[in-house]
């Protein structure tokens, strides 16, 4: 299955902080790394005083489900030292499923496409630099629409 990840940092090194995650994307069973988006430093989005993040999407082939995908991604920033005070707060590491196909999954723990995702130019933007054609099952509309209508 093809699906879309986000990643983003906006504590300590943060382009560091995108590399390390991707290099462990790549090292985990079921999952290829096919495309990586370009980094874009964005401003952080709600009330909470913090740093400027780095962005980036990935493009991956997977054989995982999207839950255990989801697993995967928490993995990855616990490993990388993600701790989760505050709703919006800084962090290490962030790690989205964006899109799994073209499925539309509602679980308590996943919301697939990402709810948010077509309202924030900082996910949009680099999923749009790997895959301007990939479509929201949801909105009907491809990512590169999403990002213009923005």
């Amino acid at each position: 299955m093809k699906a879309y990840i986000g990643l983003g940092s906006n504590l300590g090194n943060r382009e560091e902080n995108i590399r390390k995650a991707v290099a462990l994307l790549e090292k985990s069973q079921g999952i290829k790394l096919v495309k990586l988006s370009p980094f874009y430093e964005t401003e952080p989005v709600g009330d909470i005083p913090q740093g400027k993040f780095i962005n980036a999407a990935a493009e991956i082939y997977t054989a995982i489900s999207p839950s255990g995908l989801l697993a995967v991604c928490r993995n990855i920033e616990d490993e990388l030292g993600r701790v989760r005070t505050v709703k919006w707060g800084p962090r290490t590491i962030d790690l989205d499923v964006l899109l799994y196909g073209e499925e539309v999954i509602y679980t308590a723990e996943l919301t697939v496409p990402h709810p948010l995702m077509h309202e924030r130019e900082f996910v949009l933007r680099p999923l749009s630099d790997i895959a301007p054609n990939a479509y929201h099952p949801v909105l009907g509309k491809t990512i590169q629409e999403l990002l213009e209508g923005l």
